[in-house]
């Protein structure tokens, strides 16, 4: 089964003038899209990863084949000074070769010593499949609109196995659950003791493994780091740089309050999500995450192949009122969404916000099939319908 991926159409038409860098966790497909898109659009491309010792030897003198029309460098970000290293090469090579740079850290805003790259590239994050994705549909473009739901018994079936399976392309794609628990135990075991340790000085990996398996409890609830560092018996410092590191590195994401004028809102603590939603044993938490990893999705495709400033937040007043999340473009809220596992009664909490902010559409999104219908201004969606859009 191949699935195109939903960002291949825009690199191509990128490469045309700039280098492209894709980030995105381990064992997302980075990899696989770079090559796949050399097959299908270049002559003569040639695939060097850092980690081998011959590549190594070929990045370091230089000596591409004299054909080449598009170079991939796979984890170029472990050498120290790759930033200068590949912006001396564009600029010598960029009419003769195009360049895709491909790594499991972020690309965009990993700090290394060396001169800026700013103008030279496009970055886009690979993330897992959505059902959009699957389904073989694009993205929905239609900014500040409608969005643009699918239906049917094929969206219902591969929505329930991205919700045993998760997104990543071998457990998805293998419907195996041998896979996927072996998936799921080597993908946080390499992430810490290869990736991370490569990478990053820390000194206690086992507290940073011991953070990670806390996270997905988590999920979905205020992050306080001053209690998981009680928890760790660490400093807060600490605490936030291994949060910060597992962040980089694509392990957990976060969602922050937004901020308005209209209501009175909590300022400062995040709620944490998972790129791996499988690993989560409570179906309420795991139905939540999945929408919000579909919300990220949809927010990074729209800022890095359109440009538009997509951002996913949480609601909460200073009154604990509070909806899961609220999808905004130029901190300009386009809609909120409330996620019940299987409460079709309307949350007075998505109630209070939808009246507070009536520009914005508001979604209850419930983990049953085939609910569909609109009260007191909110539209009450199943799961599979509702992420079909994005």
């Amino acid at each position: 089964m191949i699935i195109s991926r939903y960002i291949k159409p825009n690199i191509v038409t990128d490469l045309k003038t700039k280098m492209i860098f894709i980030g995105g966790p381990r064992q997302v497909g980075k990899t696989t899209l770079a090559k796949y898109i050399g097959g299908q659009n270049f002559k003569h491309p040639v695939y060097l990863n850092w980690d081998n010792s011959e590549d190594r030897k070929t990045i370091n003198t230089i000596s591409f084949p004299s054909e080449a029309d598009l170079i991939i460098f796979d984890e170029l970000h472990k050498y120290a000074k790759w930033k200068t290293y590949i912006k001396g090469i564009f600029d010598k090579h960029k009419e003769k070769f195009s360049i895709i740079v491909t790594g499991s850290s972020r690309l965009n805003i990993y700090k290394h010593s060396g001169d800026s790259l700013l103008g030279r590239y496009h970055y886009y994050c690979l993330h897992p499949f959505s059902l959009r994705e699957v389904l073989g549909q694009p993205c929905n473009p239609a900014v500040k609109g409608g969005l643009d739901f699918l239906s049917g018994p094929e969206a219902a079936e591969n929505f329930n196995l991205l919700m045993e399976f998760g997104g990543f392309p071998d457990p998805f794609l293998s419907r195996d659950k041998t896979v996927l628990r072996r998936f799921q135990n080597q993908r946080a075991d390499r992430l810490i003791k290869e990736d991370i340790r490569d990478i990053e000085a820390i000194r206690d990996l086992s507290a940073l493994q011991i953070l990670a398996e806390i996270l997905p409890s988590k999920v979905g609830s205020l992050l306080s780091t001053q209690s998981l560092a009680q928890d760790l018996q660490s400093t807060h410092k600490t605490v936030a740089h291994w949060l910060d590191v597992l962040e980089n590195f694509y392990f957990h994401f976060r969602i922050y309050p937004f901020q308005s004028t209209i209501i009175k809102s909590l300022r400062k603590q995040p709620k944490s999500y998972l790129w791996d939603w499988s690993i989560l044993e409570d179906r309420s938490a795991r139905l939540e995450n999945i929408v919000a990893s579909h919300l990220l999705k949809y927010a990074n495709f729209l800022y890095d192949a359109l440009g538009y400033k997509a951002e996913v937040f949480f609601l909460r007043d200073t009154d604990g009122k509070e909806a899961d999340f609220i999808f905004a473009i130029n901190k300009k809220p386009w809609f909120i969404v409330e996620v019940k596992f299987a409460d079709a009664d309307v949350s007075p909490a998505l109630k209070y916000f939808s009246r507070a902010f009536p520009q914005a559409l508001s979604f209850q999104v419930i983990g049953t099939p085939g609910v569909d219908f609109t009260k007191d201004g909110v539209r009450v969606i199943s799961a599979d319908k509702f992420l079909s859009a994005l």
